[in-house]
């Protein structure tokens, strides 16, 4: 219970945040909804007027020209003003969509790869797209209307109570019992909605991993099994759904009920009051107009509660987002406290690793007071058995973690701040042209640059020989090349952009002994050509290709 009402609070905070920023549209959009209510009690009151004056004075219609002027005015006052709520709120909304995918991007950018590892790339997108998406509800129309569901029945209830106070006393008495029942479905809704976006994040991931492993699982007779394991998934999501769909019907329902019975008491009322069958209070001096008025403005008095109403599961929706965004800003936050000694920026010439440790939660420490110089240009290897810390090293120069002790500098740059390249055991290549691969470091390389970056590593011959040259088509994951061709493919990409430093983790790991030769031909250019290389790897040909070894064992270095 403890965490709920700890998750609850950084929900509200998080999301009174973002309000603030918009809060001049917020405003703007209540404003708008107040003069919508000022329209409709003068609406109301001009229709009552003419039928009073039509039935009751028998005044000609000639004669009720102004009247019915403004009652034209009104309308068009009302319409206008209910576009005018519906843009700022829009705006509003869109202004703090942005702003949380902005924010995301952040987040997401300082806690880095690492420790972004053990969250499917499904949930992400689901976070990015359909979490973000839910706050729009809450701001658009939810917080304007939280404002007018007190303060239009309160100017309606006014007019009325200075037309009928026993009329106005109805409504009064009513009024109070739909919040009260909405704040009691609200607690069940937004339990409900919080499962339900993590079911939709749970689902996402798992149907995208089964669609990865769908070449494994076909190989292992597992699709049925994979397809039964989805269609559960999918119904446990339908059943939540379901839920939440019915406790948005419910609070709709419940407010209907004491709307409609409050309704049906104030006509019951004005109705024997007119034929006279009441004589308390004011019920005497009740006409048609009056009457009539009052009649016409009781649906009013509750339609801001029920557009409340209609809103208030984009509040429930809009809690559960955000407290997946808040916990990861707060994660973000904590990850990028700066380092109790600041990086040394006044060594402009290479790489300087002083005292760095660090540690992961469940594992300990996997790096302790690491040192470490690498000049400009030069080729270093990163050696030690598997666990002794060189992947983590390589992930802190390249800014993905943040260590807990000791200070890096990158030829005078923190890490993060300076364009880096990375290569890993498995290159990234996307669907799309041998050019889209390589673009994607260098979106302006020419056609010409391209082919010098190919025959740099080795591929100009595997080139000539494709169908449409660069425009030639690639698989996911560079499907259509062997290991090592993809592997120098990347490399070429590397060739292309302006990076100085270049990291590599086991560039050569699952190659055969053909492939690994061919990578470390191309590594061995790129070395070349003046990039300070950082390899992490413990195959003897990659070690031979370095200027300098070091030999990690159990997070601590010594020379190898």
């Amino acid at each position: 219970m403890k965490a709920i009402t700890e998750s609850a609070r950084r929900s509200r905070q998080w999301l009174r945040q973002q309000g603030l920023l918009v809060r001049p549209w917020l405003y703007a959009a209540a404003t708008a909804g107040l003069l919508q209510t000022l329209a409709i009690m003068a609406q109301m009151g001009l229709m009552a007027w003419l039928v009073h004056s039509l039935l009751i004075e028998q005044i000609p219609l000639a004669s009720l020209a102004w009247p019915a002027t403004g009652l034209v005015l009104a309308v068009l006052v009302r319409a206008l003003a209910q576009a005018a709520q519906e843009r700022c709120g829009q705006h509003a909304s869109a202004r703090v969509r942005q702003r949380a995918r902005e924010q995301l991007a952040s987040d997401w950018a300082a806690l880095g790869p690492i420790r972004l590892a053990d969250r499917s790339s499904a949930a992400l997108s689901n976070q990015w797209v359909e979490q973000v998406e839910a706050l729009d509800g809450y701001y658009a129309r939810y917080l304007p209307q939280q404002w007018l569901a007190l303060l239009s029945p309160l100017l309606i209830l006014l007019l009325v109570f200075w037309l009928d106070w026993l009329a106005a006393l109805f409504l009064l008495l009513a009024a109070p019992l739909i919040p009260l029942f909405m704040a009691l479905i609200g607690m069940s809704a937004e339990k409900v909605s919080q499962q339900h976006v993590l079911e939709a994040g749970r689902l996402a991931g798992h149907f995208l991993d089964r669609v990865r492993s769908l070449t494994s699982l076909q190989l292992f007779g597992q699709v049925g099994a994979a397809t039964r394991s989805v269609q559960d998934a999918a119904e446990h999501y339908r059943a939540v759904t379901m839920r939440t769909l019915c406790i948005a019907f419910l609070s709709s329902a419940v407010l209907e009920f004491f709307a409609s019975v409050a309704i049906a008491v104030v006509a019951m009322y004005i109705g024997f009051g007119l034929l006279g069958y009441i004589t308390y209070g004011p019920a005497e001096q009740l006409t048609l107009f009056s009457g009539l008025l009052i009649l016409l403005l009781a649906p009013e008095f509750f339609q801001p509660l029920r557009s409340l109403a209609q809103s208030y599961h984009d509040r429930a929706a809009a809690l559960a987002a955000a407290d997946g965004m808040a916990a990861l800003q707060m994660e973000a936050a904590a990850v990028g406290q700066p380092n109790a000694l600041a990086p040394q920026t006044e060594d402009t010439v290479g790489i300087r690793i002083r005292g760095v440790g660090l540690a992961y939660p469940g594992r300990g420490q996997v790096l302790s007071h690491v040192c470490l110089q690498i000049a400009r240009g030069q080729v270093v290897a990163l050696t030690g058995p598997s666990g002794a810390g060189k992947s983590s090293l390589l992930h802190c120069l390249a800014g993905f973690v943040t260590p807990q002790a000791g200070s890096l500098s990158l030829f005078g740059r923190s890490p993060g701040e300076l364009p880096l390249a990375w290569l890993g055991q498995r290159p990234f290549l996307i669907q799309g042209s041998w050019a889209d691969n390589l673009r994607l470091t260098a979106p302006q390389a020419s056609s010409n640059e391209m082919l010098r970056a190919l025959e740099a590593v080795g591929l100009a011959p595997l080139l000539a020989v494709q169908p449409e040259g660069l425009d030639t088509l690639l698989g996911e994951g560079g499907r259509g090349l062997s290991g090592g061709q993809a592997q120098r493919l990347a490399l070429a990409r590397v060739w292309l952009s302006s990076a100085e430093l270049v990291l590599l983790d086991e560039p050569t790991a699952s190659l055969d002994q053909r492939s690994e030769a061919e990578v470390i031909d191309a590594l061995r250019a790129l070395a070349h050509s003046g990039k300070t290389l950082v390899i992490a790897t413990h195959h003897p040909a990659l070690m031979a290709l370095a200027d300098q070894a070091y030999a990690l064992k159990q997070g601590k270095l010594a020379d190898a």
